[in-house]
């Protein structure tokens, strides 16, 4: 049984339900530029103080990164298909798209492939979050240097960031079977 199959183990709950800290997370992250309590959150309500830390470094790194919209999307997208994590996949191939990632370079990735025509900056990006992730943590300094001659160190730490933000989505959502 692959980890998203099988009954949803923290549904979500009820907002009569919440209690005083689960409200008050939710309602902040309602009012900011998610405008809703999304699905990767939806097992975080356990533990109300956890999930404001944790939706309050997705929105850094989502929307203030200094790697960019674009760039943080593709890097969403490997690291969500590395984790076989569907629900964020569902959420942010269509924003790769829309944000400019080519549908074929979408599809290679789902199918698990190295997508053949990318941009070099996002065909670095990919590079580096596959090395990564399938590497234990770890980059080579070859594909280091380059990614910060092409994109500075902050850009760098956003991006090593983004695959450990979403992993972490990854991991809780699979673990409770997150459906959507």
């Amino acid at each position: 049984m692959k980890p998203h199959e099988g009954p949803d183990r923290l549904p979500p709950i009820p907002p009569a339900q919440w209690t005083e800290a689960q409200r008050a997370e939710a309602e902040a992250m309602i009012a900011g530029p998610r405008g809703a309590v999304l699905p990767p959150f939806v097992p975080l309500m356990r533990s109300p103080e956890l999930m404001g830390h944790v939706q309050r470094l997705g929105a850094q790194l989502r929307y203030r990164s200094a790697l960019g919209v674009r760039l943080t999307e593709l890097a969403i997208l490997v690291t969500s298909k590395h984790y076989e994590q569907p629900v964020e996949w569902a959420i942010h191939a269509p924003i790769a798209e829309r944000e400019g990632i080519a549908t074929a370079t979408v599809t290679a990735i789902d199918r698990g492939q190295r997508p053949s025509t990318m941009a070099d900056d996002e065909a670095l990006v990919h590079d580096f979050c596959v090395e990564l992730l399938q590497g234990g943590g770890r980059v080579g300094d070859e594909t280091w240097a380059s990614a910060i001659g092409r994109f500075g160190e902050a850009a760098v730490v956003d991006l090593v960031a983004t695959c450990g933000y979403y992993g972490l989505l990854a991991l809780v959502m699979n673990s409770a079977r997150t459906r959507s």
